[in-house]
């Protein structure tokens, strides 16, 4: 009985050691860990673009830099408004600097300086293994600073999407992800960042043991890629048959959807939509802007398109752009100037 008892209580002390070191490694981690709060307006898709509606929207984020944050892009790719709160209460603006959709990481930078920053360090996502053990922390249904825990599942390449050179890699994770997690970081048991919360693979629209995260090798390739400015434009690449039914003068086009008001894309006068429509099972807003080229740069696909993000980075802050746009069945041009944005 004596034994039984001695080896009853070794086991319940080995059982409590993980959740120790977890709760240190949250209180480790959890200054680096944001809350952002967004406020964007949207057109209703009505059909009148003079009707707009207003949206607050919340995610998370992580502190890599004095001034900047890593976050999903879904959370900010619409936003004209965001404010970063940290654990200890700060708030500060801030604004998009870097985003990447297809990859769904963003960088903000903050616009005031914050005291005693803590930064988080970054991990190596490619010598993470399927079975290590994860945590998330972020705002799920605004519960800020909440911690859930799991494992890396899966890990999965999108073979026909790239980054920069680099096969989109996103991290499969059974840790507990809902609406306010989004772009907050995944830990490994080290304290480092090895992914950003993207999405939950859902049929109820909760969470159901499937969720995913950019890696940290893709999410810091953004630090350092020209072609990820923002530009605070949301628009659909068209197939050529579309552009032919829209009467567009070329193969494919670039059908404008959101524009962020006081972006590079605003400032310009670029157009979003405001006809909300179904194609293919798709939803998307008719009436806005189709951008046929950029620097005469013409848009017929993706490569295009990427070509022309390069161009407007990597081009100097005084440089003059003509962008060509489709507008009421008339060829439009209008101009930006990097200076106007900074």
């Amino acid at each position: 009985m004596k034994k039984f008892l001695l080896v009853a209580l070794a086991a319940t002390f080995v059982l409590q050691i993980p959740a120790q070191d977890l709760a240190d490694l949250f209180d480790e981690v959890k200054n680096s860990v944001v809350t952002i709060y967004t406020a964007e307006t949207v057109n209703t898709g009505a059909g009148d673009p003079r009707t707009f509606t207003s949206s607050m929207g919340l995610g998370s984020g992580v502190l890599i830099r004095n001034d900047m944050v890593l976050t999903a892009a879904h959370v900010v790719g619409n936003a004209e408004e965001i404010m970063v709160q940290l654990f200890d209460g700060q708030a500060v603006p801030a604004k998009t600097v870097r985003i990447s959709k297809t990859a769904d990481v963003a960088v903000i930078q903050l616009l005031k300086p914050l005291k005693n920053p803590q930064l988080a360090t970054m991990g190596v996502s490619d010598d993470t293994r399927i079975g290590e053990e994860v945590f998330v922390i972020g705002a799920p249904m605004g519960l800020t600073y909440s911690l859930s825990r799991g494992v890396i599942s899966g890990r999965h390449s999108e073979e026909n999407k790239t980054f920069e050179g680099k096969i989109l890699e996103f991290f499969q994770t059974d840790a507990a992800i809902n609406t306010g997690n989004s772009g907050g970081p995944m830990f490994n048991y080290r304290g480092e960042v090895i992914g950003i919360v993207s999405s939950i693979l859902s049929r109820s629209g909760g969470f159901e043991g499937i969720g995913f995260a950019a890696t940290s090798e893709i999410a810091q390739s953004l630090l350092s890629s020209k072609g990820s400015k923002y530009f605070g434009i949301d628009a659909v690449l068209l197939p050529e048959e579309l552009a032919v039914i829209l009467n567009v003068p070329q193969r494919s086009g670039w059908l404008v959807q959101h524009v962020v008001k006081n972006s590079p894309a605003g400032v310009s006068g670029i157009q979003g939509g405001f006809r909300k429509v179904i194609i293919d099972e798709d939803e998307i807003l008719l009436g806005g802007d189709i951008i046929l080229s950029v620097d005469n740069i013409v848009i017929e696909n993706m490569d295009s398109v990427i070509k022309v993000f390069k161009q407007l980075a990597e081009a100097g802050s005084t440089a003059r752009h003509k962008i060509t746009v489709f507008r009421g069945g008339e060829r439009v041009d209008l101009y930006w100037i990097a200076s106007d944005f900074l």
